[in-house]
């Protein structure tokens, strides 16, 4: 798939390219005062500028073929879709959200990893998110992730990889570390396809790939089985 943005992602799910965003307006602090070729502070007014984003992640609810859900997508095109402390803050919200309006939670994952530009504070949000969602798992409230390409470090070992279902789109890289640095370090030819979507449901890391002209419909039969099942335990 050529890579798209969260704009194109909302046009495909939401119905009538209707949806209400929250927490829109968080950025990013600069607690280490950190530089590199630049300062971290000058990096993201460019980059904000330049993308119209506020971090790497927007999160919106609205109806998927009139199914109500919380929608969380990473965006690459803001610092490479790296976690940091405004990713895990604005998904903790949505959850509490989702909790409180008793609304399924999608996330669409696509990110290079961690912010080092944030260090620890960064690799801090993992734990951050894992508990949220095991609130969310409390409330039984479904939870489906979507890896797109790429999708690496962090999210992919963390909740990138604990939805109750786990879609991939069609060739999309998804993994730890990447390609080139396994190889450095085992000192091993890869196997074919490492770390492809369609490797990875081989191996039974994906339940499912999905193509975008069918993640609309799939992404509101998925929820609608498994907020049918919590019902269902319920009564």
């Amino acid at each position: 798939h050529v890579k798209i943005g969260s704009k194109e992602y909302y046009e495909i799910i939401f119905d009538d390219n209707q949806f209400t965003e929250i927490n829109e307006k968080i950025v990013s602090q600069d607690p280490l005062e950190f530089e590199d070729t630049k300062k971290y502070k000058d990096r993201l007014v460019k980059v904000m500028d330049e993308t119209g984003l506020k971090d790497s992640i927007r999160t919106c609810y609205g109806k998927i073929h009139a199914v109500d859900a919380m929608v969380c997508v990473m965006d690459f095109n803001f610092i490479g879709g790296s976690m940091g402390s405004v990713l895990g803050e604005k998904i903790r919200r949505a959850v509490d959200f989702c909790i409180k309006k008793k609304l399924p939670l999608v996330m669409i994952c696509k990110s290079g990893g961690a912010r080092m530009q944030e260090a620890a504070i960064s690799l801090m949000q993992l734990a951050k998110i894992q508990i949220k969602l095991s609130h969310l798992a409390d409330a039984g409230l479904p939870y489906i992730t979507l890896l797109t390409d790429p999708t690496f470090g962090g999210v992919t070992a963390s909740f990138g990889s604990i939805g109750d279902i786990i879609m991939a789109e069609p060739a999309a890289l998804i993994g730890f570390a990447g390609p080139r640095v396994i190889k450095e370090t085992i000192g091993k030819d890869l196997p074919e396809g490492f770390q492809s979507s369609e490797f990875l449901l081989e191996k039974g890391f994906v339940d499912m790939i999905v193509p975008r002209n069918e993640l609309k419909k799939r992404l509101s039969d998925t929820i609608q089985l498994l907020m049918n099942k919590k019902n269902q335990k319920t009564n």
